[in-house]
């Protein structure tokens, strides 16, 4: 009963077999072989962006930091929510890469920007002159660390605010697959239809072996993309590897089934929690992962059945009686699974 984290997943069988395959003879380095070009061709399809530029990545914290890094100068400000996985979790990448710029954070629910914050901070830092440094970037996360998801029109209100601010919209999507799955909206809708400039399409927490794909919507950002990956060491020699993992995710829809499923097991999770007595959800489930309150003695007892998941310290507990948690399904997620969770909590 591993609920951890998407990343504790195993490599779907698809992947696997494209990995073989790419094993096969010899090809051009450095991504400058044929699976390489249909790989980048196959993502552009996937997304209805015919002229986007593609690089693969081996993870989620290259993707983000090289995406940045081509958006902004260092003497620049990105504004993100204040527990995107950009600012919690990736080391000060994006710091890096960007030569310096400054991360500015913005409140919002569950993950997600508050539009009419961002605004004012836009504002105000633009007007802040050489001592407050420039606007650059805004950054979403879609789906968020919280696991909610962005919708076409929200996406489209905070691109709204990047246009008028003369802003590059970044989307941090290592769910992506996750929010297009819980959205329906088409991958076109939730990203440069919307007014997306660039994005992380993330892979590895959706059944590959460790691939993200940097997409820039608009072709300017090509070159930086490409010297500012090279720089970074991301630019793997046998680059087929990588783009071998992506083109297996994608021939068929296959992608959206893996999402579709963590995202299922996530939804029948959150409605089995409704019978764990003193157990509530802590926000909305809206992708493939459950934040809950539970009562200490569910907890114990989750823990004796040998059940994996976090304690989330960045929530208050209300009391000590209770702690709150994350359990996040995966694409191999089973209902016997999430089953064997709930009776546990039970008891």
């Amino acid at each position: 009963m591993n609920f951890a984290s998407d990343n504790c997943s195993g490599v779907h069988r698809a992947v696997m077999a494209a990995l073989a395959s790419a094993n096969d003879g010899h090809v051009a380095s450095y991504g400058n072989d044929a699976l390489t070009r249909a790989a980048e061709e196959r993502v552009r399809e996937v997304l209805e962006a015919p002229d986007a530029a593609v690089l693969f990545t081996a993870t989620g914290t290259a993707a983000n930091a090289i995406s940045l890094g081509a958006a902004v100068h260092p003497w620049e400000r990105i504004f993100c929510n204040e527990d995107a996985h950009i600012e919690t979790s990736e080391c000060a990448a994006p710091e890096m890469f960007t030569g310096g710029a400054k991360l500015t954070l913005i409140p919002g629910e569950g993950g997600l920007i508050d539009a009419d914050a961002l605004d004012r901070a836009a504002g105000f830092w633009a007007g802040e002159g050489l001592g407050g440094g420039k606007p650059g970037a805004i950054s979403i996360t879609n789906a968020t660390e919280w696991g909610r998801v962005w919708m076409p029109d929200m996406v489209a209100e905070i691109a709204a605010i990047a246009q008028q601010h003369k802003l590059v919209l970044h989307m941090d999507g290592a769910r992506f697959a996750n929010a297009v799955a819980a959205s329906g909206a088409a991958p076109a809708d939730l990203t440069h239809r919307a007014g997306v400039d660039l994005l992380s399409f993330g892979g590895t927490k959706n059944g590959a072996m460790g691939v993200e794909a940097v997409v820039a919507f608009d072709p300017e950002f090509a070159d930086r993309l490409a010297f500012t990956r090279k720089r970074s060491g991301h630019l793997l020699s046998k680059h087929r590897y990588l783009a071998a993992q992506f083109f297996g995710l994608l021939e068929g829809g296959l992608w959206l089934e893996l999402a579709r499923q963590a995202n299922d097991m996530a939804a029948q999770l959150a409605a089995g929690l409704e019978e764990v007595e003193g157990a509530r959800l802590a926000h909305p489930t809206e992708a493939n992962m459950v934040f809950a309150v539970l009562p200490v003695d569910a907890h114990d007892r989750a823990r004796a059945a040998g059940a994996t998941y976090f304690k989330w310290s960045s929530l208050d507990e209300a009391d000590q009686d209770e702690v709150t948690v994350r359990f996040v399904c995966s694409w191999n997620t089973t209902g016997a699974e999430v089953d064997a969770l709930l009776a546990a909590l039970r008891g």
